[in-house]
């Protein structure tokens, strides 16, 4: 792994930004965020990874990195997501333990379905194996909590909603577990810093994306961590998730709290990804 810290990296002509902290001679373990947050999400698991001997990289992902927006709502889909992951363990320069939270999840078993080899161990927080998801969606309540999917498919207006101070955005995020200092990050890092519009082209792409591209079957140890209080991910895909993995597979449930483990609960979570990368 390269000694110097990494603050920049490159994927088709686009620049990304990413936190690396830690020991300059820790294990690498790469943090993916979701929606509607940044690299920053991170920050109260990063120590606790510190502590047990991990260099982390958390990156600000396409269409969140102010270098990374590209306009247009097909170069948001899956495949390029990957490969944007792909650059930055290209980057590292070894092996990775990857890590990823909403979005950010469903990236990473992207990855450790199409490139194994670039990974030691996956921890996939609250969002399961999208194969999984889209079974659930047939049966039980999945449908009805993914109902703002549909919503961000419409243009301009998400945008309008997800950017007044006290709408509805605000009553979304709150309902779903947000922190009022959560939901003052989100205003500050994704609204006034411009981010809002590429961050909705990921779910804008998704009715561009092939069947092909939904990841296969994932080789490398994996854990899920899940919350029974999560407003967006029922019971019944993480149940599911387990059919996708071939390799040691692990499900902890946090019971009682909500989609935002990183924040809710991040020495726990530090914890469980120590645990599934040996650390």
């Amino acid at each position: 792994m390269r000694p110097d810290r990494l603050t920049e990296y490159g994927n088709d002509d686009l620049v990304f930004d990413v936190r690396d902290e830690g020991p300059i001679d820790g294990t690498p373990v790469v943090l993916l965020h979701g929606f509607p947050q940044r690299a920053t999400s991170w920050d109260d698991v990063v120590p606790h990874l510190h502590e047990r001997g991990a260099r982390t990289f958390a990156p600000d992902q396409r269409g969140y990195s102010p270098r990374a927006r590209p306009p247009r709502r097909r170069d948001y889909r899956v495949p390029a997501l990957i490969s944007d992951v792909q650059a930055l363990i290209t980057a590292i320069g070894e092996p990775v333990h990857l890590v990823g939270h909403d979005w950010g999840a469903a990236g990473a078993w992207g990855v450790a379905s199409r490139h194994p080899d670039s990974l030691v161990t996956l921890t996939a927080v609250s969002v399961p194996h999208p194969g999984a998801y889209a079974r659930s969606l047939v049966r039980g309540v999945q449908a009805l909590k993914s109902y703002y999917i549909a919503l961000f498919q419409i243009p301009f207006l998400p945008e309008w909603m997800m950017s007044r101070q006290g709408g509805f955005s605000e009553r979304l995020l709150r309902g779903s577990g947000m922190s009022k200092d959560m939901v003052e990050a989100y205003h500050r890092e994704m609204v006034e810093d411009g981010a809002l519009h590429g961050a909705l082209a990921w779910y804008r792409a998704l009715p561009l994306t092939s069947l092909r591209s939904t990841p296969g079957r994932v080789s490398v140890p994996t854990t899920m961590v899940w919350s029974d209080g999560d407003n967006f991910i029922g019971h019944r895909s993480v149940e599911l998730t387990e059919r996708f993995v071939t390799a040691d597979y692990r499900l902890e449930v946090m019971a009682g709290y909500s989609h935002w483990l990183p924040n809710e609960r991040p020495a726990e979570l530090a914890e469980l990804i120590a645990q599934r990368a040996g650390l």
